[in-house]
């Protein structure tokens, strides 16, 4: 199998990418759910330990327990305890000596816990002979109001995880519908872009892309090209027929005389692209036509960069378009500037200058999401171009500025090896 075949496919990525985003954000719900879970099992308590302390101490028999006038109280806190699924009563003197206790043994030694200064009920968490536990403290008074004693209240922390355990197969139960319906999703993302994009890598898609953005761009510039020589030709043609030569002659003199300028530039590079040179031939007359005055500058030891023709067209074209439209809808003077430069790290300078209005701060890093235009969508695929220009270009280890006053794209990129 070559290493063509050995790539996973885009639709293939699509799939892993969904499906693992999905896994991640149901473990992070499944997570926030068994949270939830826990913190409703710990208000549950906390609101069975405040209630049923509040019960006990206006029950009239804790008081007489109390005061020594009723029965044994253990007896009956144990009854209490097994009634209400609580872990412990404890019933104690005013000075928090326990009456009752669920282990016999600690009955008349101090109670673990908060007794409140003033006669109030109290809820806390707090770590006593049964372990850590919710638990509430609550004043008991006699008939004259005067305080006899407290009655405490708890659940173990143990208890309340234990009592979660039955609402799992809910949270279960709603982690796997979440997580079925993300795989579906991933399965119909899989589906659509397989349909789009057959079993091409993601790297050939990105290509394609680049190879119809590089025909677009480099095919406007010459129909404009084509155009205006055409215009210069009918005219040079008629003034012959007139028997205006002279004329017809600076005619011819001066459209070669433009494109030789470019030319020649192109051509005293050390490292020359005669791809972007041919670019920028068809953009300047592009320019001309939107009456936009041009301006391009090649330094002489600009490298050429490590992009291929199809990238290098892409990446310099969808910048000069977008200058170019920039400026023909600003105001005047209007004009467009390029220069490649060599870096001072032995890189290629790509800067790609208007006049135009500039790009609002507030969208200033939206512009390079894909779909995202500030133009009208239209059937050149507003939003594409300047997602992919910094694709290719980070993806060959540049980088992509946008500076302004004036409104300039700064692209740098590796210099080709020899």
């Amino acid at each position: 199998m070559d290493g063509q075949k050995r790539r996973r496919s885009a639709a293939s990525r699509v799939f892993v990418v969904v499906a693992v985003a999905v896994t991640v954000l149901v473990a992070l719900l499944a997570v926030l759910l068994v949270l939830d879970a826990q913190r409703a099992a710990r208000t549950e308590a906390e609101e069975v330990t405040r209630a049923l302390a509040a019960t006990l101490a206006q029950t009239p028999a804790v008081a007489q327990g109390l005061t020594g006038s009723g029965t044994d109280l253990q007896p009956f806190a144990e009854d209490v305890m097994e009634e209400a699924g609580v872990d412990f009563v404890t019933v104690m003197t005013p000075d928090g000596i326990r009456v009752t206790h669920r282990d016999r043994a600690e009955i008349g030694r101090p109670y673990l816990g908060t007794i409140p200064a003033e006669p109030r009920p109290v809820t806390e968490e707090f770590t006593g002979t049964l372990g850590p536990s919710v638990r509430t403290i609550a004043p008991v008074h006699d008939a004259d109001g005067a305080l006899v004693g407290w009655v405490s209240v708890g659940v173990t922390v143990g208890s309340i995880a234990s009592d979660i355990v039955p609402r799992l197969p809910g949270v279960l139960a709603i982690v796997a519908a979440v997580l079925a319906a993300g795989f579906v999703g991933a399965w119909l993302a899989q589906r659509t872009t397989r349909r789009v994009a057959g079993d091409l890598p993601a790297g050939s898609i990105r290509d394609a892309v680049s190879s119809y953005e590089s025909v677009r761009t480099l095919g406007e510039a010459l129909r404009a090209q084509t155009h205006e020589h055409g215009n210069r030709m009918h005219t040079a043609v008629s003034l012959l027929e007139l028997g205006r030569t002279r004329e017809a002659i600076e005619i011819l003199t001066e459209t070669s005389r433009q494109s030789q300028a470019l030319v020649d530039q192109v051509a005293a590079r050390r490292d020359g692209d005669p791809t972007v040179g041919a670019l920028l031939l068809g953009k300047a007359a592009q320019a001309r036509e939107r009456g936009v005055e041009w301006t391009a500058e090649i330094d002489e030891d600009a490298p050429r960069s490590a992009l291929t023709p199809v990238d290098a067209v892409s990446v310099v074209g969808n910048l000069i378009d977008n200058a170019l439209d920039a400026a023909a809808s600003g105001t005047e003077p209007r004009w467009v500037r390029v220069r490649f430069s060599r870096a001072p790290d032995a890189s290629l300078s790509v800067d790609v200058s208007d006049s135009g209005d500039g790009v609002p701060p507030e969208i200033a890093e939206r512009i390079f999401e894909h779909g995202f235009s500030t133009k009208p969508a239209d059937a050149s695929g507003r939003g594409v171009g300047l997602a992919l220009v910094r694709s290719i270009v980070g993806s060959a280890g540049g980088s992509v500025r946008l500076a302004e006053a004036p409104t300039t794209f700064s692209v740098t990129l590796p210099a080709r090896r020899s």
